[in-house]
């Protein structure tokens, strides 16, 4: 009931553009088994390995932030998308894959990368305990994959500078944090990107202990976002951040912005609020400039453009 709620909520908020491109149950003539076949890839790889929830996340977000939802982060070349530095870390490419070759047995040229990835890491969410919600499929792959066009936050990114990024997406600052508090409620982050947080003196002091000893091994380990919850989508991390455990400076910069410092404390006090607008915040990011119609194309492979 809780994530009907929050789709509710969206679509007094979302242009009707936006949702009338995008349908429920688009596949369900030409495709029916496409969600079974996806949830049952998610299911099959969750199982053997629970961080897939945060891969997927960030797949997502990384795929819609530059040219939409397009999967142009999916093509392989020596300068798509995939090879820009934000890039470097993303994964769980394989689980896309895997889901793409059963889809293609079954309905061939049917079933979009694009929405594969946005109903896998639907899927993902789920698994790993957060909400449960609907998303609109329809969505088409793009013809481009650059890795030029790549404009990412970054980890030490300032909440101000992060939030015109989410504006110039048509979000607003509630997606905002919801979409980096629930992507960072699960998965890790190399020492190397939260150095500055290891010498900052308001850092919880305990925690801080735990890092240092942590980075001191070779190789660039890597440590939970969340420490309370690691595996699970909740709104623990806002806790955290609230207590100065914050592992990323972006994470910590939400706590303590006079624009972004309030929305936080609320959803470290309520999980339901957090959920409703994560569920909003989803679904929205995953209409983001999407290619619908006869535009783009429907991949054969997800790594490749069809040829022409």
């Amino acid at each position: 009931m809780r994530s009907i709620t929050a789709l509710f909520f969206l679509f007094c908020f979302l242009a009707p553009s936006a949702l009338a491109q995008l349908q429920f149950g688009f596949y369900g003539q030409s495709c029916h088994r496409a969600g079974s076949i996806i949830s049952g890839v998610v299911s099959s790889s969750f199982s053997r390995d629970r961080s897939i929830t945060a891969a997927l996340l960030r797949m997502q977000f990384h795929d819609c932030f530059v040219t939409g939802c397009d999967a142009s982060l999916l093509i392989d070349g020596t300068t798509s998308e995939k090879r820009a530095g934000p890039n470097a870390s993303v994964r769980g490419y394989e689980i896309i894959d895997e889901a793409k070759r059963q889809l293609e047995a079954v309905c061939p040229g049917v079933v979009s990368c694009a929405d594969i990835v946005t109903l896998a890491t639907r899927d993902a969410i789920a698994l790993a305990g957060g909400p449960s919600f609907l998303v609109r499929t329809g969505r088409r792959d793009g013809l481009r994959s650059n890795r030029d066009d790549v404009n990412l936050p970054g980890p030490t990114i300032s909440a101000e500078a992060s939030l015109g990024l989410f504006q110039a997406q048509g979000m607003d600052v509630n997606d905002m944090v919801a979409l980096i508090g629930g992507g960072h409620s699960v998965g890790v982050a190399h020492c190397s990107l939260f150095q500055d947080r290891i010498n900052d003196p308001a850092m919880d002091r305990t925690l801080n202990s735990q890092l240092r000893n942590t980075c001191r091994a070779p190789n660039d380990p890597t440590a939970f976002l969340d420490q309370r919850t690691s595996f699970l989508v909740d709104n623990a991390i806002f806790g955290e951040i609230r207590r100065q455990r914050g592992i990323l400076r972006i994470d910590q910069n939400l706590g303590t912005s006079g624009t972004t410092g309030g929305i936080v404390s609320s959803f470290a006090s309520n999980n339901d609020l957090f959920r409703q607008r994560f569920v909003t915040a989803m679904v929205k990011m995953g209409s983001l400039n999407v290619l619908t119609g006869r535009s783009g194309e429907v991949r054969r492979n997800c790594r490749a453009f069809n040829r022409r």
